[in-house]
């Protein structure tokens, strides 16, 4: 995969995933490209289409594009499904998962995708997994979240200085 975009229907980029090095200006014109290119598409029309030199699998969830591109020899049918995947597993994290949800919570939305994907193939089929592993994530974040909680008004720097001299003020 090169790379995977989620857009809104009025075309408002939401989540990007490049698995590719690109300028940010190419990523700026691929991004525009083809969003008006899915949003130009029927509903009814195939979810796969051929863009410049690459095959691009699109699949529309509620209020939202999942739009993946990949190489020629590449399997649609796979990358359907692993878009279909990310969208069950958004879905079990956030309760039936919308719009908003992708908004406030990008970096979650990231985290999961990268727990799914790596390097644009998947690492982790089973879904148990992925979510064991994210929750494992929040679970750690939560236990540093409170222990920072205790230390309230404490700084690192402030107490590396403190105990070796190393920051001056």
């Amino acid at each position: 995969m090169q790379f995977m975009l989620l857009f809104s229907r009025q075309g408002k980029l939401r989540l990007q995933k490049w698995y590719v090095p690109l300028s940010d200006k190419e990523k700026k014109k691929i991004t525009r490209e083809l969003v008006q290119t899915v949003l130009a598409r029927k509903p009814k029309m195939c979810s796969f289409l051929e863009w410049r030199d690459l095959k691009v699998v699109y699949k529309r969830y509620a209020s939202l594009y999942f739009c993946c591109a990949i190489e020629n020899q590449d399997n649609e049918l796979i990358t359907l499904e692993i878009i279909h995947r990310y969208v069950e597993l958004l879905d079990k994290y956030f309760g039936s998962v919308c719009e908003l949800d992708i908004i406030f919570n990008f970096e979650k939305a990231y985290f999961i995708l990268d727990e799914f994907l790596l390097g644009g193939e998947a690492q982790e089929t089973s879904k148990k997994n992925v979510l064991k592993a994210i929750e494992q994530a929040d679970l750690l974040q939560e236990n540093i979240d409170f222990q920072m909680g205790l230390f309230t008004g404490v700084t690192v720097p402030n107490m590396v200085s403190e105990s070796s001299g190393l920051f001056q003020n």
